[in-house]
């Protein structure tokens, strides 16, 4: 486990000579209730040297964020190869991404100075957690700014594929006339099923009702319905009842090929399958071998199991061609409402990870916060220890503060490593290279950092 601590890990012994004590005594210090409401701002290390790489064309509103906070902040329109990315990433502290570039082992061990990630988007399977925690390294991303624009995406494609839509536009830009109403149909009183009933599905729950359609929905965990919406006891008894089964579902091992050969034949006769979640939990085969052979009427598909790392003539599929198939790119999300919603979600993330150590809805992270130190708090700092979740760490945590005045402190375990907040006042510049110095050199230390 490395015990070399990145940028991101910061030694305060060059700084601290130029945060000379004011006054350690209790006046110092004021109470909650009591002073100035104004926050510290945390910042050990000079802004300006901070590099923070963005690519794939990530939002302004993040970029703007960032640079906002002083930080050297450089963008790429689109994703970097394996090679590219380690041989860039090896002086960045931050790097922000979308779903095409892969932080692999390979590159996680090049990123010498990383120590936090931002996924623009809802998936993080394109980076490899477990690994990039056992570095101290944290991932953050944005799992509901999108929700609103899936739905609405998934509500076009219900009546587009009810009319067919999407071949009469192939055929009219081929020249074809062909005017017809056979197997078209309005969606009032249809029966829309849900597979996950979480942020996207719920909302498209109520957006379905007020189109006049009846909503049922299948999810691994009870949940309050919305609407007059009714939760069904299995996959199977959804699939059997919807004109339009639609997938939000997490890509696990358990959702992989979740809905395969049999799955489909427990379908309608004639009805439709929508997925916007992952491209893995469609057997494409099968959905290819099913429409083909008219036992589904139609389909939408926006990911794949395979997806091109660029735009361009590069995309193959089994479903080119399928009659009444509705095929994009990937495009639920992407939408400038979500996408700006999206560059605010995770830029103050990793914000406020960098600044003041919160790991609040990371990823592969245990979650901790502390109250700010307010600004009256001249002499406070805060210790960030990220380590491995092994018997008797806060005992030798203990052991090194006893002699210090330790104001607040959590911590929180996830898996194999372990994240501990302190904040310590009244404490000398000399005091606070001691504490770091000691709190690093343990064995099993993965990242310290010191703010102040």
């Amino acid at each position: 486990m490395p015990t070399q601590t990145p940028a991101l890990s910061n030694d305060p012994k060059a700084n601290a000579a130029d945060k000379a004590p004011e006054d350690t005594g209790a006046s110092a210090r004021r109470g909650s209730f009591g002073g100035s409401n104004k926050v510290k701002v945390l910042k050990p290390f000079n802004t300006a040297n901070m590099k923070i790489l963005l690519l794939e064309n990530v939002n302004e509103t993040a970029v703007s964020a960032l640079r906002d906070q002083g930080y050297q902040v450089e963008t790429y329109a689109k994703a970097l190869q394996e090679d590219e990315l380690i041989e860039k990433i090896r002086d960045i502290h931050c790097i922000g991404i979308r779903s095409k570039t892969k932080i692999t082992k390979k590159v996680l061990d090049a990123a010498e100075k990383l120590g936090v990630i931002g996924c623009f988007c809802i998936g993080t399977n394109q980076v490899d957690l477990e690994y990039a925690s056992q570095k101290g390294v944290a991932v953050f991303n944005s799992p509901f700014s999108n929700s609103r624009s899936v739905a609405e995406l998934v509500i076009a494609e219900i009546v587009l594929l009810s009319r067919q839509l999407g071949d009469r536009n192939s055929e009219m830009h081929q020249g074809i006339w062909q005017k017809v109403s056979a197997n078209c149909y309005e969606i009032r009183g249809k029966t829309l099923g849900i597979v996950g009933y979480g942020h996207i599905g719920s909302q498209l729950s109520v957006l379905a009702e007020s189109m006049g359609m009846r909503v049922l929905f299948h999810d691994v965990v009870p949940l309050m319905p919305l609407g007059t919406a009714k939760q069904v006891n299995s996959l199977d008894e959804l699939l059997e009842s919807a004109d339009f089964v639609t997938l939000h579902v997490p890509e696990t091992e358990e959702t992989k090929n979740m809905i395969g050969e049999h799955e489909l034949n427990k379908m309608k006769q004639g009805s439709f399958l929508i997925n916007a979640s992952r491209g893995t939990i469609v057997h494409i085969p099968a959905l290819a071998k099913a429409l083909r052979s008219g036992h589904l009427g139609g389909a939408a598909v926006d990911v794949f199991p395979k997806e091109p790392a660029a735009n361009g003539k590069f995309f193959e599929s089994e479903l080119i061609g399928c009659p009444n198939t509705l095929l994009t790119p990937h495009i639920g999300g992407s939408t400038e409402e979500a996408q700006s919603m999206i560059g605010v979600e995770v830029s103050q993330a990793l914000i406020k990870f960098i600044n003041n150590g919160t790991s609040i809805g990371a990823v592969n992270y245990p979650e901790v916060d502390l109250r700010a130190i307010r600004d009256e708090e001249v002499n406070s700092i805060r210790l960030c220890y990220t380590h491995l979740n092994v018997p008797g760490v806060l005992r030798q945590i203990t052991d090194i503060l006893s002699d210090h005045n330790v104001d607040k402190q959590f911590s929180d375990s996830k898996g194999k490593i372990a994240y501990l907040m302190a904040d310590i006042s009244n404490v000398t510049p000399e005091q606070i290279q001691d504490i770091y110095q000691r709190v690093s050199q343990t064995p099993t230390n993965i990242i310290t950092r010191v703010l102040y």
